[in-house]
């Protein structure tokens, strides 16, 4: 079993997007450990804030299986996909970590870059697994997470 965390957000009827991809994704995957809800501006483009948190759990699938399976869900709940990168979305589900797992090609991309780049993904991520190392640098998340310059976000 693979210990697997996915960045959740949604500026389109987020509540509503949100919970559903929660249902979904426990619906695939079982128990999830979920943090806080965050919300954040949008970044590279003006729109409604997004509402940003991370779930954790366990699965036997392979990384593709479970990029392929985040795609799905998206798709399922309205994402559209192949438009601008900065864009309004009413589902978005983002592999972060799958285990220790580093790998960057052309499917996967694991540690997601986001990870240590924005806040609304590195403090949910430190919440719920803030002992656990980023798989390139070593550091614990709760210490990246204390380091990270908070100012512009």
């Amino acid at each position: 079993m693979a210990r697997i965390f996915v960045g959740v957000g949604s500026n389109i009827d987020r509540e509503r997007n949100i919970q559903a991809g929660l249902a979904a994704l426990s619906g695939v995957f079982g128990a999830l450990t979920v943090s806080a809800i965050y919300e954040s501006e949008a970044i590279g483009f003006v729109s409604d804030n997004f509402f940003n948190l991370v779930v954790g759990f366990d699965s036997a699938q392979s990384a593709e299986q479970v990029a392929a399976t985040l795609r799905a869900i998206e798709f399922k709940y309205g994402r559209v996909r192949g438009g601008a990168r900065f864009a309004p979305r009413t589902l978005d589900l983002d592999l972060l970590l799958y285990n220790g797992l580093v790998r960057q090609d052309g499917e996967i991309s694991v540690p997601r870059e986001d990870v240590t780049k924005y806040a609304f993904v590195l403090r949910p991520l430190a919440e719920i697994s803030g002992d656990l190392q980023h798989p390139v640098s070593g550091v614990r998340f709760a210490d990246l997470w204390a380091a990270f310059d908070q100012s512009s976000q």
